[in-house]
């Protein structure tokens, strides 16, 4: 049974690999055009809802997380 759960964790991984590739691919730069040096995070900042930029931030850090432990996880079973 323990074949199993250390393909079940590898899965995972890879899954959330592949959607933090997408997300932080899918991210404007910080620094596109002139609006990264004159203060374009400003902008958004008097927004009522947070805009598309701000939720592919949240699932980048989400996945990142889930990357993170997924890794932790699978480090302590092989070992």
């Amino acid at each position: 049974m323990v074949g199993f759960w250390k393909y079940l964790f590898i899965t995972l991984q890879v899954l959330s690999s592949l959607i933090l590739i997408g997300v932080v691919m899918s991210q404007a730069t910080k620094s596109e055009g002139l609006q990264g040096t004159i203060g374009g995070k400003s902008e958004s900042a008097f927004q009522g809802k947070p805009g598309f930029d701000e939720r592919l931030g949240e699932i980048t850090k989400w996945a990142a997380i889930g990357f993170m432990v997924m890794s932790a996880i699978l480090a302590y079973a092989v070992h």
